[in-house]
């Protein structure tokens, strides 16, 4: 999850300056960085359907997310060159492209994992430990529901929200972001467990404008095992809860 926040690190602290030469360096790490690619989905297009129909979940990753992938590439690519060459006015407006880009696949990523098909357990509640922190930290699973369909329908313009970990405050956190940053943006802490895409080209060819209703029914096909199984991973290696 922290390779969009770490590029953007590498992107400025990569290149160095050897004294004897006068060029520039680039960190290995940055060097041997593997390209993205699309991840095949763990169910058929129309599996979702009637909560997300199969339009959207082709349009949405065959065209959208695919995009994501390719710009990403493109602009790592371009990155890479950027170091070797020592251009660091190209290295800093890079910085935006990577972030979006490679924020939108990291969230998708994850997204697809957090849906899954009614007869595969989508919508199933989650079983404890998780399910006894979410009525420990927002009284039950139907108030959490509620506070993230309320903030996801505030969300101005393009964006997510979020379902995660805080492992610093050992706690559970609703969280929402801008446009395609990942939830590690707003601090490495922060484990997302489910995110909620509340862009347009989410759902508007089926709900049109109507924000509030898709939310309300993609819960019919959240997938709670995968956010148990994240939380119970963590869970562990913060020792108690």
């Amino acid at each position: 999850m922290s390779i969009v926040v770490s590029i953007i690190f590498l992107s400025v602290l990569a290149m160095s300056l050897d004294v004897g030469t006068g060029k520039s360096t680039m960190d290995p790490c940055l060097e041997s960085m593997k390209t993205a690619s699309l991840p095949d989905l763990p169910y058929a297009y129309d599996a979702l359907e009637p909560a997300i129909s199969e339009e959207i979940m082709r349009l949405h990753h065959q065209k959208h997310h695919q995009t994501y992938v390719t710009n990403y590439n493109k602009a790592l690519a371009h990155l890479r060159s950027a170091l070797a060459d020592g251009d660091h006015s190209s290295v800093v407006k890079l910085q935006s492209q990577i972030k979006f880009n490679g924020g939108g696949h990291v969230n998708h990523a994850i997204f697809w994992k957090n849906l899954a098909p009614v007869h595969e357990g989508g919508g199933k509640p989650p079983h404890d430990p998780l399910s006894s922190a979410i009525d420990a930290h927002f009284g039950s699973l139907e108030e959490l529901m509620q506070k993230m369909n309320t903030e996801g329908a505030a969300v101005q313009g393009s964006g997510w929200v979020w379902f995660g970990l805080d492992k610093e405050l050992k706690r559970l956190v609703v969280e929402t972001t801008a446009n395609q940053d990942p939830l590690v943006t707003k601090g490495s802490h922060l484990v997302p467990l489910i995110g909620i895409d509340v862009w347009e080209h989410a759902y508007y060819p089926q709900y049109k404008n109507a924000r509030a209703d898709y939310l309300k029914n993609i819960w019919t096909v959240i997938n709670w095992k995968y956010a148990a199984d994240i939380f119970e991973k963590h869970n562990r290696d913060l020792n108690e809860f």
